[in-house]
């Protein structure tokens, strides 16, 4: 009787030893499939966000990497992608986290031209909730193309919220929490990109 409990001791152990191995692997595989999925789709995204034809310069080269967790939503470095036409300085297109949508962070990509200007906004990832808080994804709606155009100048910090607060933005039928979230990480990072300006654009490329 006790060789029989041991054997199915035995037999269930090296059962959990290889099912756990399984499953390593393929979070391994499916993790590198994942992010290189999510490359290719920000490499896409990049030129919704500024047009191809406004720089000449190979954007994922001409990148540098940021810690700026109070305006760029995290305390991990993120990329800051520089468009320069003929050498000059056209476009920052920074990712940045909105850290409080409705089911967790939403990671942005935001075009921002010279003139402090936003060129567009794109969604790289989320969690929000499928009919609702997913609208701001631009293949389902398009509530990111109000940011399109807007500036420092003519939409004060006031008024950078959803109309329901008092501010310029829609918000999605039957979500506020998610765009508040959006629209005050936009702002934020619109803000920083004016701070930066210059640095951003002569510091050394290393996101290599």
């Amino acid at each position: 009787m006790l060789t029989y409990i041991y054997r199915n001791a035995i037999t269930l152990g090296l059962f959990a030893v290889i099912s756990a191995g399984l499953v390593g692997l393929v979070h391994h595989w499916t993790r590198d499939r994942i992010q290189s999925e999510k490359e290719a789709a920000l490499y896409r995204m990049l030129h919704q966000v500024i047009s191809p034809d406004a720089h000449d310069n190979d954007l994922y080269q001409d990148c540098r990497l940021v810690i700026a967790p109070e305006s760029l939503g995290t305390k991990e470095p993120v990329r800051v992608f520089r468009a320069r036409k003929d050498g000059h300085p056209v476009a920052l297109i920074i990712q940045s986290i909105a850290p409080d949508g409705y089911n967790g962070a939403i990671e942005l990509l935001v075009g921002v031209e010279e003139r402090n200007r936003v060129t567009g906004v794109g969604v790289i990832s989320h969690q929000e909730t499928p009919g609702l808080g997913d609208q701001i994804e631009q293949r389902k709606s398009p509530w990111l193309k109000q940011f399109s155009g807007k500036d420092l100048l003519h939409a004060p910090a006031e008024q950078w919220k959803v109309r329901k607060d008092g501010g310029v933005f829609d918000a999605l039928t039957g979500a506020t929490i998610t765009p508040r979230a959006v629209v005050r990480a936009v702002h934020e990072t619109l803000t920083y990109a004016n701070r930066h300006w210059d640095k951003l654009f002569n510091e050394p490329a290393n996101c290599h």
